[in-house]
């Protein structure tokens, strides 16, 4: 456990360092209004953080940096999410509103104008699927206990799953439920089809279909979910990172670019990330070519399902306050835009 003083200098320290990305020193904090302390005291200090593996030294006379330790620290405990820039924001909700016609239009101009924020490298990921609707719904009895669902989508996409039927039902509550399926859901985005299902199709089976929370049930299982959707990797400010005094190494930032090239391996890292927003700091992220990177996602969704996922990718000593702080916003934002297109 850090005591207060500790917990105060190693915020000045990563706070001093994102800015200047040159190591800290005890003069220097000694100089900011908000610590306090005389340059010995603070040295005394920064030695104990260094030792306790908070702080490095990467030269014996140089001041110290964070350490993969002392950023999770900072964000855990430390990171203070001030208001962000409200014309930035502003700009970026004007955006929304006027010009999007189409879903990979927001999610791209949504990676761009974050990338164009925060200076840093945006990875953004959404289902394909959200410009997809239902066309048509079919069910083909195999024998008394088994169906294949057809689901064919407006693009002439085709999905078959293999379902078991409600025990006893007949061929005509079947076609019954087929014809109520179609008119009702025929056109309504594919990302919306369980909510609806429950809500205008349930009050027409209830009427016509005996035992139709079996056959909804049945209904659930045959239909894709949000979750199954295709999903599209989009990215923004791809070269921001050769801005960052960290990645002057040529080999590091080509390893960094191949990966940004691998469309499969950013999907399944952004689609594994838990729901909320979430930070993977250094060597917390899986992939060796980011072990100097931090990664900060949050996910966005409609009626309980996740839709996609929106991340900044930057060196360690990244901004936590301001990213965390507008990734919540864009989340959030995102959810709400999505939600008004397809109720």
């Amino acid at each position: 456990m850090l005591t207060d003083r500790q917990r105060m200098i190693l915020n000045a320290i990563v706070d001093d360092y994102i800015r200047s990305a040159e190591p800290v020193g005890s003069r220097s904090i000694s100089k900011r209004g908000d610590v306090g302390f005389s340059p010995a005291t603070i040295r005394n200090e920064m030695s104990d953080l260094e030792e306790l593996g908070f702080l490095e030294q990467p030269h014996t006379s140089a001041g110290r940096i964070p350490s993969i330790k002392g950023y999770r620290y900072y964000v855990d405990h430390l990171v203070r999410l001030g208001e962000s820039n409200v014309k930035e924001i502003t700009n970026f909700r004007s955006f929304f509103a006027e010009r999007m016609t189409e879903i990979e239009q927001v999610t791209q101009q949504a990676a761009n104008i974050l990338a164009n924020m925060t200076n840093y490298t945006s990875i953004a990921l959404g289902p394909e699927s959200l410009n997809h609707s239902l066309k048509h719904f079919q069910l083909v009895p195999l024998n008394a206990d088994t169906a294949v669902a057809i689901v064919v989508t407006n693009t002439g996409h085709v999905e078959n799953k293999m379902v078991s039927l409600p025990e006893g039902i007949s061929m005509s509550d079947l076609e019954k439920t087929v014809h109520i399926l179609n008119a009702k859901l025929a056109g309504v985005p594919m990302v919306r089809l369980t909510s609806k299902l429950y809500t205008e199709v349930g009050q027409e089976l209830s009427r016509y279909v005996d035992h139709y929370e079996s056959v909804l049930n049945m209904l659930e299982r045959a239909l894709p979910a949000g979750e199954e959707a295709e999903q599209r990797v989009y990215l923004g400010g791809t070269t921001n990172m050769l801005t960052q005094p960290e990645f002057k190494d040529v080999d590091k930032v080509k390893t960094l670019l191949d990966l940004l090239d691998e469309t499969p391996t950013l999907s399944r890292m952004l689609s594994s990330a838990p729901s909320g927003i979430q930070v993977r700091i250094g060597t917390e992220n899986e992939h060796e070519a980011i072990n100097d990177c931090s990664v900060i996602t949050a996910t966005y969704a409609i009626d309980g399902q996740s839709l996609g996922t929106i991340g900044i990718l930057g060196p360690t000593r990244m901004d936590y306050a301001k990213v965390i702080g507008l990734l919540d916003i864009v989340s959030k934002d995102m959810a709400m835009l999505l939600s008004r297109w397809y109720r």
